[in-house]
């Protein structure tokens, strides 16, 4: 089933997300719905801040951006790379700081350059509840980055200058006030 994307301006988008544990009710009909729902808006990631709950997942499938030039040298690892995150937490960040045009699915016809570490380490539940402690790097670290900033209560544009702030504003205030439609149903039909 697909869900509404809340947009900028929600308040559940600044809420720091709480753990969830195996018990959570309907986990994987949760998982599937919010997979079915980033397709249907031709997304990459999406949190469950961004469908109105408070709760520490994401789900992130890279596998769009194999096709693309730029990544041609790890085009096999983004065509697996489909993962479910559950309490995440980002142990560490390292490496250059790269800027990447970044936009967001909560925040429609919004992109910026956000520099962010190149390298992270993050420790997370599966679907399934087994835990891992994985090393990404590249745009898979990129893409880990901006949905835990998610459950952490974070948006891309908070990593934004005094100056390109103020030059969003004006969007981002359209985006509260109802003004920019973020129904990708029907923006991006199947």
């Amino acid at each position: 089933m697909i869900l509404p994307i809340r947009a900028f301006g929600d308040p559940v988008l600044r809420k720091v997300s709480k753990d969830i544990d195996k018990n959570y009710p309907d986990l994987q009909e949760l998982i599937d719905n919010m997979f079915e729902t980033m397709y249907s808006a031709n997304g990459i990631g999406l949190a469950a801040p961004q469908i109105g709950l408070d709760i520490r997942l994401f789900v992130i499938d890279v596998s769009p951006l194999a096709e693309d030039e730029d990544y041609e040298d790890i085009k096999d690892e983004l065509t697996e790379f489909k993962k479910v995150f559950i309490n995440a937490k980002i142990l560490e960040e390292s490496g250059e700081e790269w800027k990447f045009n970044e936009g967001c699915l909560s925040i429609p016809d919004v992109r910026e350059d956000v520099k962010r570490k190149d390298t992270i380490i993050i420790e997370y539940y599966d679907e399934n509840f087994v835990k891992h402690t994985e090393t990404f790097s590249d745009i898979r670290a990129r893409v880990i980055q901006h949905e835990y900033d998610h459950i952490e209560g974070i948006l891309f544009t908070d990593h934004l200058s005094a100056l390109k702030k103020k030059l969003v504003k004006g969007k981002l205030t359209k985006i509260t006030q109802g003004e920019v439609s973020i129904n990708y149903k029907m923006r991006f039909p199947k």
